[in-house]
């Protein structure tokens, strides 16, 4: 890989595993896919999904409300989830399966009380961001490689930013899985074509090396 590229891993941590909180189905599977091609990067970065108790994103923040429904927030309609990745738990963590001593930076989010996060760069208000696009630019980097839990959200939400902040931007599927709730998967896939983010699998990458 060039000194440009970068390795986004997204939110591999022990509630989005099996046995944890938000678990996505087959999530495990990604691990030794990452753990591979991360070698094949001088440059990886990890993103943590880290809420407060009582998060907005929570449905037992909501009474009477259930998992997977839907609500109306102030920055517009939100998904509630299980209560899951609560700064300090294990499930917060990120896996100890997974092998990347050589990441840089870890960027939290998901941190302010009343704003859920999905992007790396972004919060899911679409104002607040995380400086992750100014940390990219002035460290040079021009291609993005994302991989992580889970595609339809916090990984193709941070593929479709870092492309329309002017990054080259591919996703890499086999190192990636999907909630695909209500048809979320389908939708994130749309976007990203429509946005022009590449989908690709890991052994592309070993081309390019």
């Amino acid at each position: 890989m060039l000194s440009t590229d970068l390795l986004i891993v997204t939110d591999v941590q022990h509630d989005f595993l099996p046995g944890g909180a938000l678990a996505v189905a087959n999530g495990h599977e990604i691990l030794g896919p990452i753990n591979r091609i991360a070698g094949l990067f001088r440059h990886v970065i990890l993103t943590q999904d880290w809420h407060p108790p009582g998060h907005l994103s929570f449905a037992s923040s909501h009474h009477g409300r259930r998992p997977f429904e839907t609500m109306k927030a102030p920055y517009g309609q939100q998904i509630l989830w299980p209560d899951h990745c609560v700064q300090g738990t294990f499930g917060a963590e990120i896996s100890r399966d997974l092998h990347i001593p050589h990441a840089e930076l870890i960027i939290r989010k998901g941190y302010e009380p009343g704003i859920d996060s999905y992007s790396a760069f972004i919060e899911a208000d679409r104002s607040t961001k995380t400086g992750l696009t100014g940390y990219l630019r002035e460290r040079g980097f021009r291609r993005i490689f994302v991989a992580g839990l889970a595609t339809d959200f916090c990984v193709g939400w941070t593929a479709l930013d870092a492309q329309a902040a002017g990054f080259e931007t591919l996703l890499i599927a086999d190192a990636s899985r999907a909630i695909d709730t209500n048809g979320s998967l389908d939708v994130i896939r749309t976007d990203l074509a429509a946005a022009g983010v590449a989908v690709i699998d890991s052994s592309n990458l070993d081309d390019q090396n």
